[in-house]
C-alpha cells in the first residue's frame, strides 16, 4: 500500500513553559522560549530516529533532556536533519527523543560526536519510517500530550497489515469514540520488527477517557488476534524541548 501523508499542518508554539528553548533556523543554540512540536507529516522528513533514556523520577528526566538538548543546540547540525524534539513519560521514568532527517545517511554520523548523559540506562536510536497518518483534527492545533503505543511483528508484512487494520478501525469510529484524538502517526521500523504509533491527544484526560472506551477495546482486540503481531503497551509523553529548521 502506497504511503499516505496528510497534508502539513501549521503548528503553534507552546509557551507554558518558560525556561523551555524553542526552534532554531541556525546551527547554533537558540534561545526562544518555546517548544514547538515537530511537523511529522512534513514532506522532506524520510528517516525518523527515536532513543530512550530510563530515569528515576521527573528531576532526573528533566536533568537528562536538557543534558541531550545542550548537546544538540551546542553542535553545528548537517543539513539533513530537520527537527529533534524530547519528551518526559508522564509516569516520569523514560526520556524520548525523536529526530527527523532527509535521509539515513546523517543521523548516526552527528550522533556519535555528541556528549550525550552516559549515567541512564539508554537504548540505540530505532530507525523508522512513517507510512500511514490518521488526520482527525487538521486545524493545527498543539498536542497536550503525546502517546507512544508499540508492536512487536514478524516482517513488514505483518507491519502493514496491523497498521491498516487499526487504522480501518480508527476511521469507521464515531465522532464521540474519536474525541480527544488530534492525529495518528504509523511508522515502521525499518528491520520489520516494530510498529510505533505516535500520537497526538489534547490532553491527557482525553487519552484516558480513551482507554476505557470502545475504540481502545476493539484496537486491542484486533492486535491481540492478529497472528505475528505482540502489542508491546503505551507510554504518554509531554513535550520538553525542541530543534526544527
Amino acid at each position: 500500500m502506497a504511503v499516505r501523508r496528510s497534508s502539513a499542518r501549521p503548528r503553534r508554539a507552546r509557551t507554558e513553559d518558560p525556561t523551555t528553548p524553542g526552534e532554531t533556523t541556525t546551527m547554533p543554540s537558540s534561545t526562544a522560549p518555546m517548544a514547538v512540536d515537530p511537523d511529522i507529516t512534513r514532506p522532506d522528513s524520510h528517516a525518523v530516529y527515536m532513543s530512550y533514556w530510563f530515569v528515576e523520577g521527573a528531576d532526573q528526566g528533566r536533568a537528562v533532556l536538557d543534558e541531550i538538548m545542550d548537546a544538540w543546540d551546542s553542535t553545528p547540525r548537517p543539513d539533513g536533519i530537520l527537527s529533534f524534539a524530547c519528551y518526559l513519560s508522564t509516569g516520569n521514568d523514560v526520556v524520548l527523543t525523536y529526530a527527523q532527517c532527509t535521509d539515513d545517511s546523517v543521523y548516526r554520523p552527528f550522533t556519535r560526536g555528541l556528549n550525550l548523559p552516559e549515567g541512564p540506562a539508554s537504548t540505540d536510536a530505532i530507525e523508522y519510517r512513517l507510512h500511514r497518518d490518521v488526520l482527525i483534527d487538521p486545524t493545527g492545533q498543539a498536542p497536550g500530550a503525546m502517546v507512544a503505543a508499540s508492536f512487536d511483528v514478524d516482517g513488514s508484512e505483518r507491519q502493514r497489515s496491523i497498521v491498516d487494520a487499526i487504522v480501518s478501525n480508527v476511521e469507521s469510529a464515531s465522532v464521540d469514540e474519536q474525541a480527544g484524538l488530534i492525529a495518528a502517526h504509523f511508522h515502521l521500523s525499518v528491520d520489520g520488527s516494530r510498529v510505533l504509533n505516535f500520537a497526538e491527544w489534547t490532553d491527557d484526560e482525553a487519552h484516558i477517557e480513551f482507554l476505557g472506551g470502545e475504540l481502545s477495546r476493539r484496537s486491542l482486540e484486533i492486535a491481540n488476534e492478529m497472528p505475528g503481531v505482540r502489542p508491546l503497551g503505551f507510554r504518554r509523553y509531554h513535550l520538553h524541548r525542541s530543534l526544527a529548521v
